[in-house]
């Protein structure tokens, strides 16, 4: 990561929605910071897997969001599996998705496979949704 960037990442030992974090600086104002990261957060809710009743960032999917001082944003997710049926319409739904979010400028989403993704990840939310207590 640059000084130019701001990160929120999810701890891959942790439950990734419920794990976020930021560090870096930014020439972007904190205060404006905060809601452009929150805003892509909710964002990001409202994607869901056509094949789970739970949206990717409760599941766990979203790894990392990078907003850099131009706005640029870079999302790094993954997938609940490679085979993933969804694996063509879900990173262009988030890029959708996060492109919409006031404030925000090119977003890149990037799949990646390290960590794999597991059931451990998933918030709370999720595995109430799932009924996977």
């Amino acid at each position: 990561m640059t000084d130019d960037t701001k990160t929120a990442e999810a701890s891959p030992a942790a439950p990734a929605p419920n794990a976020v974090a930021t560090s870096g600086s930014s020439a972007i104002p904190a205060e404006e910071l905060g809601r452009i990261t929150d805003d892509i957060i909710g964002a990001l809710k409202t994607v869901y897997d056509p094949e789970i009743p739970a949206d990717i960032y409760e599941l766990g999917l979203i790894y990392k969001v990078d907003v850099a001082d131009d706005r640029a944003v870079v999302v790094d997710m993954t997938l609940t599996t490679p085979n993933c049926p969804s694996a063509q319409e879900l990173p262009i739904m988030v890029e959708n998705a996060v492109s919409s979010v006031a404030g925000v400028g090119p977003v890149t989403v990037n799949i990646v496979w390290d960590p794999p993704w597991e059931q451990s990840r998933m918030s709370d939310e999720a595995r109430a949704t799932l009924n996977m207590w």
